[in-house]
């Protein structure tokens, strides 16, 4: 593998999904377009030019949403050992009552959005502005609906901010759904903490400078570690977490601790997207509370265990330039054939390794073609929302989703694999 295609970068911030993925995309990356394919731009977008908004979600509750700084105690900072505890900051959805809350939530901060622009190599064509004014769907300080409602885990991408999973975080919310969306220290471009501290990307620059052998195990690390994450958050949010220093980010001072009264501790899944997609995987395989997961379109760099995830449902969603049985990334093949419980491979035609988070969606509000993935950016959010919803309303929720069960009209992009 080149050099080049072990960059940390993920390469695509609204505007480049047509330079190189990232190495969480694919085993083996694939080689970048010539320069002629790259996406066409019209002059940098400002502040003012555009609005840029999220899908409304679709199901029948209000979004809440809040802000969390969780450090763990029990375990160090595996990329800066020197700064001490590990540290999250989550962005806590829970269904509401409408008509009830404050202000819309911020889809990121300024200083994230400029950092992800940055390191996607957009300085100048999309505005910091514009992509942290995002308009959401989730308010601050909503009113709870009443009762425990199922939990999902969401994990970002290497390098991103875990706002590029907020399309799907809301429409999961709607149903009923707690959603916990993640960021991990010091694993994206920027990620603001409390204080005014803005971490960046320490893990990219190891993998960016370690020889391709070594770079394959940092990522197995990252996956690992955001198992263990992954776990903390769930003891955090079940109630089990007592010994855990909890804090709430940006000055909304509630503790992690209020929202165990919303959580069913029986119904748990976890998905994510590229190696949050591996770390659904690794979490799942390190504890049993998690019933069900996802993985959007990740190498599975941390293998999932011989002996499968104890009969427990998985979902592998994927382009399918990418993700086929035939592709170089020979990993789900090997880890399909090690899930020994209710299963599903789907790829979806025209996809991208960007089509199952926000990216297509906003980059299609500013006019933006792709031709290495020219699935239109609605569609790349409504499949997205429709299966990755479906399966948790099966498998959390005991509801039957026939679309899961083989190809449908309504969706000739997806197509079930069963090599």
């Amino acid at each position: 593998m080149k050099r080049s295609q072990l960059r940390c970068g993920t390469a695509a911030l609204l505007l480049a999904a047509a330079l190189p993925l990232p190495l969480a995309a694919t085993a083996v990356a694939a080689p970048a377009p010539p320069a002629a394919a790259a996406v066409s731009v019209a002059p940098a977008v400002s502040a003012t030019a555009t609005r840029l908004t999220l899908p409304a979600p679709t199901g029948p509750y209000a979004v809440g949403r809040d802000t969390l700084h969780l450090t763990d105690p029990q375990r160090r900072d595996p990329w800066v050992p020197a700064a001490g505890a590990r540290e999250l900051m989550v962005s806590l959805y829970y269904p509401a009552h409408r008509g009830t809350g404050g202000a819309r939530a911020p889809y990121m901060t300024t200083e994230e959005a400029r950092l992800l622009l940055e390191g996607d190599k957009l300085t100048g064509v999309v505005a910091p502005e514009v992509l942290a004014g995002t308009r959401t769907h989730a308010r601050t300080g909503a009113r709870p609906i009443d009762g425990r409602h199922p939990l999902v885990v969401l994990s970002p991408g290497f390098t991103l901010n875990r706002a590029t999973l907020s399309l799907l975080a809301e429409e999961l919310t709607s149903r009923g759904y707690v959603v916990a969306l993640l960021d991990h220290a010091y694993e994206s471009f920027g990620t603001t903490f409390p204080g005014g501290r803005t971490l960046t990307c320490v893990a990219c620059r190891a993998v960016e400078s370690a020889p391709e052998s070594t770079a394959r195990k940092l990522m197995a690390k990252v996956a690992t570690g955001r198992a263990a994450d992954i776990r903390f958050v769930l003891d955090t949010l079940t109630g089990r977490g007592a010994g855990a220093s909890t804090e709430a980010g940006h000055g909304q001072g509630t503790p992690a601790r209020r929202y165990a009264g919303l959580v069913d501790p029986r119904r748990i899944g976890v998905a994510g997207h590229s190696i949050g997609g591996n770390s659904a995987a690794s979490a799942m395989a390190a504890d049993r509370r998690i019933r069900a997961g996802v993985n959007m379109d990740g190498t599975f760099f941390a293998p999932v265990p011989p002996g499968g995830l104890d009969g427990r449902p998985f979902l592998m969603l994927g382009s399918l330039d990418g993700h086929a049985p035939t592709a170089e990334d020979t990993t789900w093949l090997r880890d399909w054939r090690r899930l020994d419980g209710w299963k599903r491979w789907l790829t979806v035609r025209d996809a991208g390794h960007f089509t199952f988070i926000d990216i297509p969606v906003l980059g299609a509000q500013l006019g933006v073609t792709d031709p290495t993935a020219p699935l239109p950016g609605k569609r790349s959010g409504e499949i997205t929302r429709d299966y990755v919803g479906a399966f948790f309303d099966r498998h959390l929720r005991g509801r039957p989703e026939p679309v899961l069960d083989g190809p449908t009209a309504d969706n000739p992009e997806v197509l079930f694999q069963r090599p």
